[in-house]
């Protein structure tokens, strides 16, 4: 496994984050509302907006998870949140980076789709939107557009609340 990289800019990007106040929030329905439809749009089993701290990866919403947080060293977000386009991982056992990481030889994760989601203001990214499958699996075009928006519109809502 490869442990998830830390930006160049981690010190900005953690201020940026912490200006938001978003951070150990309470749930809210506007978040929910996006995860939920990225369940049925895509057929998957999980969706996230996640938020990466210094050492943990921590949901504002999760569908699918019990979990409210998780090490970030072994997130498949602290690996998308460093790449400015969408992050697709087809099949995690044919990935070196994922194919022995915890949450695919434990917990059975097969397929990611992450999209870094960025503070407004710095242009820093703050979290990730993201899916999950227990399965492989490709993203055709329309997917990928579809997916996009429900990431840009994950972001909008994380900058509405800012100070």
């Amino acid at each position: 496994m490869i442990p998830a990289p830390v930006p160049e800019n981690e010190e900005g990007r953690m201020k940026a984050l912490h200006a938001l106040n978003i951070l150990d929030t309470k749930p809210e329905p506007q978040f929910d509302e996006i995860t939920k439809r990225a369940i049925k749009m895509f057929d998957v089993p999980i969706s996230t907006i996640t938020i990466i701290d210094n050492n943990r990866e921590w949901f504002k919403s999760q569908q699918g998870l019990k979990e409210t947080e998780a090490p970030r060293n072994i997130s498949f977000c602290g690996h998308a949140l460093t790449k400015k386009d969408i992050y697709i991982v087809e099949d995690t056992l044919e990935n070196e980076i994922f194919k022995d990481n915890p949450h695919v030889k434990n917990g059975g994760i097969r397929f990611y789709a992450g999209k870094s989601l960025y503070d407004e203001r710095s242009r820093l990214p703050v979290g990730v939107f993201c899916i999950k499958d227990y399965k492989p699996r490709k993203m055709n075009v329309v997917e990928t557009s579809q997916f996009l928006e429900l990431a840009a519109e994950a972001e909008k809502r994380i900058n509405e609340g800012a100070v």
